[in-house]
């Protein structure tokens, strides 16, 4: 096919990309702004625009991301309320037993002392040898301790058994053996009820028409081991 140019003085136009276009108008842009302060702003305020664009598209997807991750937090700050105030409430209830529990121990904290004396004396004694009276002694006076902070001796004493003061009693008896008054010392001091065992005097006296030896013997009570405590029921069904 022949193309025959009617008009020769125009050249063909040739097709032009797009971005080509963008960039012969900004070319042209450049050339109607004669101010370049102007166009410093221009291209300042579309580097600031871009930017906060970005920001944006960032900040959202970002937002969007930490959502589940919120609710999650969420759930397991109410699970965690829930169990601080149980934990609250079974704290309350556990200082309540604690204080009961040391109101019984107080009062019923002695009540014990002279059987467990009794019965290792009774232990103790050896053949020939009986018992006149037994009963209290002055006790001994002790060094005065430093004073502790108020809240410093309620703490340590909040967790702490209930120890009875110290009991410290004579034992006044008759033996026929001497070997038997010493023998009886050693046993009294192998106890773990008692301590501090100490003769006070032993002498000889008559009675009914035969020599004995009288002792006095003066001791301590002193709470014992767990190990050495054996409790019983109250009661017991006997068929």
């Amino acid at each position: 096919m022949i193309t025959v140019n009617l008009r020769p003085d125009l050249k063909r136009k040739r097709a032009r990309s797009p971005l080509q276009g963008v960039l012969e108008g900004a070319r042209g842009l450049g050339t109607k702004i004669k101010d370049p302060l102007l166009l410093a702003s221009v291209v300042s305020w579309v580097g600031v625009l871009g930017w906060l664009g970005y920001v944006v598209v960032g900040t959202t997807s970002e937002l969007n991301a930490l959502e589940p991750r919120l609710e999650e937090t969420r759930a397991e700050q109410k699970r965690f309320k829930a169990f601080l105030v149980e934990k609250r409430h079974q704290e309350t209830i556990r200082d309540s037993l604690v204080a009961q529990i040391g109101v019984i121990r107080t009062v019923d904290g002695d009540r014990y002392v002279w059987p467990h004396l009794l019965d290792e004396v009774t232990k103790a004694l050896p053949a020939y040898t009986w018992l006149v009276d037994m009963g209290h002694a002055a006790p001994a006076v002790a060094p005065v301790a430093p004073a502790q902070p108020a809240d410093a001796k309620a703490d340590s004493t909040a967790d702490e058994p209930f120890v009875s003061p110290s009991t410290v009693f004579n034992v006044n008896g008759r033996t026929v053996d001497i070997q038997a008054y010493t023998r009886f010392l050693r046993q009294l001091e192998a106890s773990p009820w008692i301590t501090d065992v100490t003769p006070v005097s032993a002498q000889t006296v008559v009675e009914k028409e035969r020599p004995v030896t009288a002792f006095t013997i003066r001791a301590t009570y002193r709470q014992a081991d767990s190990a050495y405590i054996r409790t019983v029921p109250l009661s017991e069904s006997v068929r």
